[in-house]
């Protein structure tokens, strides 16, 4: 009779295994082959997310030697993402892990398996429910780490937490990586390329999330849900009621519908919006009194939602509830590809599993599955492991719940020979694999040495190491002209200029800075290097602690890349002195050609509100004593940004007037004046000087000045 072979561990049921195997001794000689310990079968059990980890379990045969075996994650393509080593004790049976991923490698992820160990058991398909979105946070204002619990961004970040990958950033930084929500905290305006990129963006898709303030109610821009009412109220920044304002119920067209509304909410300033026909439809929640409070709107493939009311509790007590979270909850789930409950909806096989874990398209006798049966389901030729639904809401259904943990064959008939598999042979490629990767380490240091100027090769050798390391040629010449001015300005302070359309305008700015920066060095500690002109839309503007900018007639308008390039260092710590040199036609605020010229500038940028230095200014006292800051010309008001303690370290990110400092400022190579100041005194030109030496200790310092009345105090406690 013909030898028969009874191959197997798989955790077949005794009584089975040895009927089988009666059946087979009935035929002729039998003999069981197993592989080695290191061939018998793992499964491995479903994940499970818990506290944004996933968690998986590998289960064996008890009763077996310590062992290790490699767990790879991949991607829908094939591609790795993952692949971590897991020792196994000896005699354990099943034996639990984490699988960290960053979060892109983690969303990104659909299949996890146990490598050299083909079967359905060792695969794990993942879908939806166990994906963390990334959620970006941006406020208008920097953040004030000294007073945390009065950021927007603080609130946000503890909401989010919980259920979401929250990045903070700029807007351009955040975009640049995938994002499923970006919210934005009282940016009132959104100007030049972020603008497109941002509605680039949102049609892909993506879910906007604004919350109002002092800014948005003072500008904003056409990325709302609604139009915000015009007039006192929006300017002012808010509507106040004698008492506070609750929640009414949420309407059933509000994705909110179902969340209980507690009664402790109360908000006490909102934006308004415009009434129009359709603002029944965009509220998603509105107060007692009908006023809308969350309004949102379809935009191309995704959402914009506008809370009326600020992220922080300025406005409303709405942060510190637990509603709070709910409704982010709620709005993130509206990005594409969050978690979803299927509920009794049946879902079409998609692909199956096949016994050797290869993924292919749906079985021939699978059926639908309802959506809410997949924990009761046990797989079968109906009803086999893989994915069901559709490409874009697919649902994993696994073989490992269903499956015991693996047993050893046993009870067999006497008279059943045992035999085993032989052994592949494996070639060691460490060794060669790490020199490889320490050669091309070298080869990449000294890459980088040769490109900062600190390794010296010939022509041949350069050209060797280069391409090795980069593959192409070396950097080309714009490049290294961007390379060399970003170097110049980093390695020392400067102060710069921007260059206008004028060239007796540059030359008198560029003289002008450079007497300061003298005058500077002999009075102060301050040794900034020779002053730089900028040009706003090609070069790097966040070197320079200030830029001066002279008005000229004939400056236009800005760019989109110049908007956005002078958008980020407003908003990122600069500070701009505009000057519009035209007192004696009466300054800033008239109808002059310089007053004209910027507003052109400012068209399009944030601009926050602006009053009069106040008399207790830290810029009246950064260095000088002063109540007047004269240039060429004296009498015009200096403007500063309204409320800017706190941010920035209190600098003020725009300083404006008229009286043309530059000229002031301005000495030729034996210090002699270039320009007579309007009232003839050189002690009108010494106190222009002052100025200077004030506003650059001003940016350079912020609230250092004003800590200092708190001095007398700090001094008594010390010498008690």
């Amino acid at each position: 009779l013909a030898q028969a072979v009874l191959a197997g561990t798989e955790g077949a049921n005794d009584t089975a295994t040895r009927a089988l195997a009666d059946a087979l001794a009935a035929l002729g000689p039998v003999q069981l082959v197993t592989g080695a310990d290191t061939d018998l079968p793992l499964t491995l059990a479903p994940a499970a997310a818990d506290a944004g980890e996933l968690k998986f379990e590998v289960r064996r045969a008890g009763a077996l030697p310590d062992r290790s075996v490699w767990i790879r994650a991949s991607d829908d393509r094939g591609q790795i993402l993952s692949r971590i080593e897991l020792a196994l004790a000896a005699g354990e049976a099943a034996t639990d892990f984490n699988l960290d991923l960053p979060p892109e490698l983690r969303n990104r992820a659909a299949r996890i398996e146990i490598e050299q160990h083909d079967t359905a058991g060792a695969v794990i398909l993942l879908d939806e429910r166990w994906r963390r979105r990334p959620v970006g946070i941006v406020a208008g204002d920097a953040v004030d780490a000294d007073r945390p619990l009065l950021s927007a961004l603080y609130y946000l970040d503890r909401a989010l937490s919980p259920f979401a990958e929250v990045r903070t950033g700029t807007i351009p930084t955040l975009l640049d990586r995938e994002l499923s929500v970006l919210a934005l905290a009282d940016v009132g305006k959104i100007v030049g390329p972020v603008a497109a990129r941002l509605e680039q963006w949102l049609t892909g898709g993506g879910v906007l999330v604004r919350f109002a303030g002092p800014r948005m109610a003072q500008d904003n821009d056409d990325l709302l849900p609604a139009r915000l009412r015009p007039g006192e109220r929006s300017l002012g920044g808010a509507m106040t009621w004698a008492e506070p304002a609750r929640l009414a119920p949420f309407p059933e067209t509000s994705p909110f519908r179902g969340l209980a509304v507690p009664l402790d909410v109360q908000v006490t300033r909102q934006v308004l919006a415009e009434p129009t026909l359709d603002i029944g439809e965009k509220t998603w929640a509105s107060l007692a009194d009908g006023t809308p409070l969350v309004t949102g709107a379809r935009h191309g493939n995704g959402w914009i939602v506008l809370f009326h009311t600020t992220a922080n509790t300025d406005w409303s007590n709405l942060p510190l509830s637990g509603l709070f979270v709910e409704m982010l909850r709620t709005i993130v789930r509206l990005s594409q590809g969050i978690e979803g409950q299927p509920g009794e909806v049946t879902l079409p096989p998609l692909s199956s599993l096949d016994g050797f874990g290869r993924l292919a398209g749906p079985a021939p006798a699978a059926q639908p599955l309802p959506g809410d049966a997949f924990a009761t389901t046990m797989p079968s030729p109906r009803a086999p492991p893989g994915f069901y639904g559709a490409d874009d809401a697919r649902q994993a259904f696994n073989l490992g719940a269903a499956l015991a943990a693996p047993v050893e064959i046993s009870g067999l008939p006497s008279g059943i020979t045992r035999g085993g598999l032989a052994e592949d042979r494996e070639r060691d490629l460490l060794p060669w694999l790490l020199t490889a990767a320490i050669l091309l380490a070298l080869v990449e240091f000294a890459a980088s040495l040769r490109l900062r100027g600190f390794l010296r090769l010939g022509p041949a050798a350069a050209a060797v190491v280069l391409g090795v390391a980069s593959g192409g040629p070396p950097p080309a010449s714009a490049q290294n002209a961007a390379e060399t001015f970003a170097m110049a300005a980093a390695l020392e302070t400067r102060l710069a200029w921007v260059i206008t359309t004028n060239a007796e305008v540059d030359r008198i700015s560029e003289l002008g800075l450079l007497g300061l920066t003298r005058v500077m060095a002999g009075r102060t500690a301050v040794e900034a290097a020779y002053p730089v002109g900028v040009d706003p839309e090609r070069n790097e503007l966040a070197f320079f602690p200030l830029l001066y900018w002279p008005m000229t007639p004939q400056q236009p308008a800005l760019s989109p890349a110049a908007l956005a390039n002078v958008d980020a260092y407003l908003k990122n710590g600069g500070t701009i002195l505009f000057d519009t040199r035209d007192q004696p036609d009466g300054g800033f605020g008239g109808g002059t050609a310089g007053t004209d010229t910027l507003r052109r500038i400012l068209a399009g940028l944030d601009v926050p509100p602006l009053v009069p230095v106040p008399p207790e200014h830290v810029l009246t006292q950064a260095f000088y004593l002063m109540d007047a800051f004269p240039g060429r010309y004296e009498g015009g008001p200096v403007w500063v940004e309204q409320h800017a303690g706190g941010v920035n370290d209190g600098v003020s990110s725009l300083v404006i007037g008229a009286n043309d400092w530059a000229a002031a400022w301005a000495l030729d190579e034996d210090g002699w004046p270039l320009a007579a100041v309007s009232s003839n005194d050189e002690r009108q030109r010494e106190l222009a000087f002052r100025f200077g030496i004030n506003l650059v200790m001003y940016t350079l310092t912020g609230s250092y000045k004003a800590d200092q009345v708190h001095l007398p105090a700090i001094m008594e406690r010390l010498g008690e």
